[in-house]
């Protein structure tokens, strides 16, 4: 094995030999400032996504979570829930009704393919979502229909017509303190 022979040379200022210059391609993965303010478990969160994402350990082995979103409203005594599932086709979603609940499920799968001249690319895409409704006593689940129309799914369950109890509270103004060295 051949010798190498390392001699410090003393040209540069002896401050500028303390400071210290990161090897290339390397960047921090947190910056110093945001250290500070973390709780140890989001720091911690922070870690395992960073060396995931670093070492691409996660990468096609999970499905990733995906809640569309939900519009829940009373409407001519029906319960009226419309979801946003935009490009999903009817038998890729479940609808459910159960006593006290509806159930919207579904998984949505997604591949891109583009091949040009020099490179191809395939993208993929998973995601499975769920979602449970709380039905109010007295809904007539044996009545439910499901619509699903551009991409929005409108499930209309009847509901009996509940009396609708309110009162108005007062706001009452906090009192203002006043300094005991005034």
């Amino acid at each position: 094995m051949s010798e190498v022979k390392v001699t410090k040379a003393h040209s540069a200022p002896a401050r500028e030999a303390l400071v210290t210059r990161p090897s290339e391609g390397f960047a921090p993965m947190f910056p110093l400032g945001r250290l500070f303010g973390m709780s140890p478990f989001a720091l911690m969160r922070e870690f395992t996504d960073e060396m995931d994402r670093m070492f691409g350990s996660r990468a096609g082995l999970e499905t990733e979570v995906w809640a569309p979103a939900v519009d829940v409203k009373e409407c001519n005594g029906s319960l009226v829930v419309s979801a946003e599932l935009p490009g999903l086709k009817k038998e890729e979603v479940k609808v459910e009704v159960t006593e006290d609940a509806l159930v919207i499920e579904g998984e949505r799968k997604r591949e891109h393919k583009e091949d040009h001249d020099g490179f191809h690319r395939w993208e993929r895409s998973y995601g499975r979502f769920y979602r449970s409704i709380p039905l109010p006593d007295g809904a007539k689940t044996d009545q439910a229909k499901a619509e699903l129309q551009e991409g929005i799914l409108k499930v209309s369950v009847p509901v009996p017509e509940m009396k609708k109890k309110s009162r108005q509270v007062p706001i009452e103004e906090g009192k203002k303190s006043i300094p005991a060295n005034a």
